[in-house]
This record gives C-alpha cells, structure tokens and sequence, in this order.
C-alpha cells in the first residue's frame, strides 16, 4: 500500500502548530514558538512544519493533504458581524484587527500554497471545535467516547458535545458565541493582571489562597449558569465585543478595585477573586460534563480545548463526574488543532482505519518534537568552550539522582520534546521534592518568576497510589488530586498565616510539589513511555526513599520550552541551574567559565516577591 501523508495546521491566532500523520499513525507534531523561541508564536509554523517534513523523511510534494484547523471565513463572518452589531463602539478594535484579516487570516489557503510551492494537492478546512474534538478522541484509548471541547471561541462554537466512535465523529450540542467559558476566565485573568492566553494558569496556580468570597456575586451579575452546564455572559461587564480590553469599569465596580497592574503586589481580595472564578469554573465543566453524558449515555470521556487544560477542574470531573473514564489531549490548546485536522482528513478522506488498543493511547507519550543525537550535542557544547562529561547511561542515571538528592537543580534534556504545554521528562527542569525550601528557591532563582506558582511532582506510575488519591494514570500532567492524608503534615500549618504566608508552612513530606490546598498536578511516569526519565526516578527512589521529582518545564518566565541544544545551554548558563544532563553529557555550572549575554532575552524583570 501507498503511504498517505497527511499535515495538519494550526496559525495565526495563538500558538501555532503543526502535525504529520502517516497511514493515521502521528510521526511528529511541534508548535512554531519552540523554533521561533517568541512564546505563544501565532504566525504560519514553517519552521514546525519542516521539522515534521524532515521527521517524516519526505519532501513536500509527498504530500497527500494538507487541513487547516478552522474555516477563516465562517470565523470573519463572525467577527465581522460582532463589529457591525456594536458598531460604532467596535470601531477601533475593527479598525486593528481588519489588517490583519485582509492580510493573513481570511486568506490561508493563499498563505499554505505560498509556503508549499510544490504542493498541488487539495487543502482541506475543518471547523475548530471538530478539530478540537478529533485531537482528543482518534489519539484515545476509546472505541467510543463522548467528547467535550471548551474554549474562549472558534468560529461561532464555544464548547461542545460529541460521540465519536471507531473512525467516526460527529458534534451533537453546542455553545455559541458571545457566551464562552474560555473568555469568562480570560476576563478574569486580565482583571487580575495576567496576560491573557498564556497567564491563565496563573490563576489556577492563585487560587487556592483565596476563598470563594465571590462566587455568589459572579453568578448574580456575571453568569447565568443552567442546570445543564449553558449559560448567559451578562455583556453589560465585558469589553471583549466592542473594546480592546476583557472587562469594564463596571467590572471594576463589581469587585471594589481597579484592574491590577502587572508585577504590582497580590492582595488577598485578588486570591479571593481567583479562587471564586475557579470555583465557577469548575462547576460549569462538571456540568457539562454530565450533560455530555447524558446525551451520549457512554461512559469514557475526551477533553480537549483551552479549558481542558484546567487540571484542576479535570481532577473534579475524575472524582465526581460520570464517566469511568476520562482522557484528555496533552495539546489540548489550540497548536493541538493542527493534529486534530490531519485526522481528520485521513479518517474522512481517506477513509483511514482506526486502531484502539485498550488501555493505550497512541500520543506516544507526547514526545513528538525533535530530538538531537550525541554528536549533535556534543558539537555545540564544543563550538561554545563549555566543559562536559560523557558518561555511560547507568552512570549517569546514578550520578544525575545523587545530585538531586544532595539538593542540585538538574536541566535534563533527552529525547524527543514534548508536544503540548507540559515539560513530561524530555525537556524538564527536575528538583528534590522533599526540599521545603525548592518551591521558592524554583520560582525565584531558576523560573525567574511568581513565588506562588506551584511545582508538578513526576512519579513512578506503580507508586503513585501511595502519595496521591489517584487510581488512574495522568501521563500528561493534566489532572490535580490531593495528596494522600498519610502524607500530609497538618500540624505544622499555622493559622495565623494567610494568603502567600502559608507557603512558609509546609504541607507534606513533599513539601516542593504540595500546594497549599494539599493538591498536586501530577505526571505518572511509565518506563515503556520515557525508560530514561522512569529508571532516573527509580535511581532517585533507590537512594532517598522517594519515588518522585519536582518536574517544570525547562524555560524561565515568558520564554518557551527549550528545544535545541542551543536553548538548553543559554538557559542552563542564564539560570541558577546547577547542573545540565544532554543527552550522555553532564555539565556542572561549578566547571563552566564566565559567561556574557550575546542576545536580550526575557527574564530581566522587576525583583519578583
């Protein structure tokens, strides 16, 4: 048989992406920013699409189809139609946006051509929920699934509700615009003084030191919530549909305060705003989550979109929804789009197989970037003067864990980069957990960023159930659980702190990766999945006793993941990294010489309490 090669894309919105697919099986899959090194990278991937290209080892006029992951016009008409309705109030953001469109965005097919002059084949357009939709059922374990996807928009959906089955797919409910879950968080997420698109999980992270003190007011004022998860945004609040902002001076009013300003000190009234938005948040995904099972009566669930990245709700939805069964797309944003069109097309077009093997998804761990061989690595580290160490695997695994546990921050950078926005043990900045002092020491002196953003515990899948209440896998570090009672270590909490206070007090044996709330993101580590990362945790558990490491993505604050051998020294040298693991090299900062600033780079901020 003929290879079919399919490549999907994902631009100009946030995030782009792009993803290749053979005969149905992924081969590779990366986000543009990672090769751009611009975070959130939302022009046309050329770079992401020619390493899929190369990975794939064809050319482009091999090609049997290429699918863009939303229908531009559908999604014009829209905005269009927005700018028209609130019109003359729209008149500056339409005046903004409009070069844009006439420029890019309204003409993709022209754009994919021009990129791929030998290229003749059709272009195909999905919409983007399906895309959405699609990413998170054809790479499950499932057979047959429904499928809830949730975002701020696409062209006219907001969320929605699918079955799919075997190689088929088909959107049953939807959400519409203006009222959108994706956006009422972003709203908040601007009002809180984070950026919006990529500073949502700030407040996810802000959360559980506020309480829900607002909660009744958001539901009386803001949101209109239905039994069934639907609701009604009240528009008199926002400015997304007519002004170049999330929220207005009623807004404002609404709460007593004006929007934060960014880097200013966080108030306990703006924890408390964060945790009442969570809190509504996660009660309008379990809703949905019900009525898509209501509506489908099947008992697996896929997620995908935006919100679908909210682990806390996904935690939730686990604990008290439904479904048996929940798995959710790693990429689930929208650079995930680019993989959801190529199945798409290779399912509906080529009328492509499906193989389900139970228990298994087929995301191969999401280790689907690039990855550099040895000599690779050791040219560059040559071309640089940095002093290394060549050392034979079981070596290092050993000499890499008794690092960690004699307190050492380790850059570990091995095989191929992760797909999606988690650091899963390929491109990882690792810690001992047990430290009580890491959490801080991460933030402020490798991270570069918030003290009170938490830390994901990786661990050996087997062993997981004796820290976490979790019986289930989390591979892709998409799911918080709490941390086990026996755990914990509530007699040290001190009641009279409040706020970001209670960091100072630790919650756990594993202080580093418990949150204040006694919660964890966690990545459950399989050998079959990623050996060297699981035999490090095992080497690791082997000399503390502690089968599980802090693991943050390999980058600093506004930066994307590291993906070459170039980014991972400019960060290691930039950093209070203490060692860098590439490959089967080991730097040690103590041995490196000094090191100048060659180009501006993005962590020069004000000093970060």
């Amino acid at each position: 048989m003929t290879d079919i090669h399919v490549l999907g894309i994902s631009a100009y919105f946030h995030d782009s992406a792009a993803a290749l697919i053979r005969n149905g099986e992924i081969i590779a899959a990366a986000s543009e920013e990672r090769f751009s090194r611009e975070k959130g990278d939302a022009r046309f991937p050329a770079q992401a699409a020619a390493y899929c290209l190369a990975e794939g080892g064809i050319q482009v006029s091999q090609l049997d189809a290429i699918g863009f992951y939303e229908k531009p016009v559908i999604k014009f008409d829209r905005i269009l139609s927005t700018y028209i309705g609130m019109a003359p109030r729209g008149f500056r953001q339409f005046r903004l946006a409009g070069p844009l469109w006439i420029k890019d965005k309204l003409w993709v097919e022209r754009n994919i051509r021009e990129y791929f002059k030998s290229y003749k084949g059709r272009i195909y357009f999905s919409e983007h929920h399906e895309s959405h939709a699609a990413s998170a059922f054809f790479p499950s374990p499932f057979q047959e699934a429904a499928i809830l996807t949730m975002d701020a928009v696409g062209e006219w959906a907001t969320a929605s509700i699918a079955i799919g089955r075997g190689a088929d797919l088909a959107i049953v409910k939807e959400m519409r615009w203006p009222d959108s879950l994706g956006l009422l968080y972003s709203a908040f997420t601007y009002f809180l003084g984070f950026e919006v698109n990529s500073g949502e999980y700030k407040v996810m992270g802000l959360a559980p030191y506020g309480e829900p003190k607002y909660v009744d007011l958001i539901y009386k004022n803001l949101v209109d919530l239905k039994e069934d998860g639907s609701f009604r945004l009240n528009q008199e609040y926002f400015a997304y549909l007519d002004n170049l902002t999330m929220t207005n001076d009623l807004f404002a009013g609404l709460f007593g305060q004006p929007v934060r300003k960014g880097e200013s000190e966080l108030t306990q009234s703006d924890m408390d705003i964060a945790r009442s938005i969570q809190f509504v948040c996660e009660e309008i995904m379990l809703r949905m989550a019900r009525t898509a099972h209501a509506e489908t009566g099947l008992d697996n669930l896929c997620l995908a979109g935006g919100v679908a990245l909210n682990c806390v709700g996904n935690g939730r939805i686990l604990r008290e929804g439904p479904f048996k069964n929940i798995w959710i797309q790693p990429a689930a944003g929208d650079a995930g789009g680019a993989l959801g069109v190529a199945q798409l097309i290779w399912h509906r077009e080529f009328s492509g197989a499906r193989r389900v093997d139970p228990g298994r998804d087929s995301m191969k761990g999401s280790y689907l970037g690039p990855a550099f061989g040895d000599q690779e690595i050791e040219n560059y580290f040559r071309s640089v003067g940095a002093s290394f160490h060549r050392v034979d695997r079981d070596e290092l695994l050993r000499k890499t864990a008794q690092l960690l546990a004699d307190r050492k921050v380790v850059g570990w950078f091995s095989g191929r980069m992760e797909f999606g926005p988690r650091a899963l043990g390929a491109r990882s900045i690792l810690a001992d957990p047990r430290d009580p002092r890491m959490q801080s020491e991460l933030n402020l002196k490798v991270k570069f960023r918030e003290s009170f953003r938490p830390f994901a515990p990786s661990v050996m899948a087997e062993l997981a159930p004796e820290y976490f209440e979790l019986d289930v896998s989390s591979p892709y570090m998409l799911i918080v659980a709490p941390v086990k009672e026996s755990r914990r270590t509530p007699q040290l909490e001190r009641e009279d702190l409040r706020g970001i206070e209670r960091l100072r007090s630790p919650h756990s044996e594993i202080p580093a990766v418990t949150h204040v709330d006694y919660s964890a993101r966690i990545q459950t580590v399989a050998r079959e999945s990623n050996p060297d990362f699981y035999d490090l945790l095992v080497q690791f558990n082997q000399i503390t006793g502690c089968p599980l490491l802090v693991n943050t993505s390999f980058n600093v604050r506004d930066e994307p993941i590291v993906c070459s051998p170039k980014d991972a020294y400019d960060c290691f040298m930039r950093t209070n990294i203490d060692v860098l693991v590439a490959g089967p090299f080991m730097l040690h900062k103590s041995e490196q010489d000094d090191w100048a600033e060659t180009e501006a780079w993005p962590w020069k901020f004000p000093q970060l309490g």
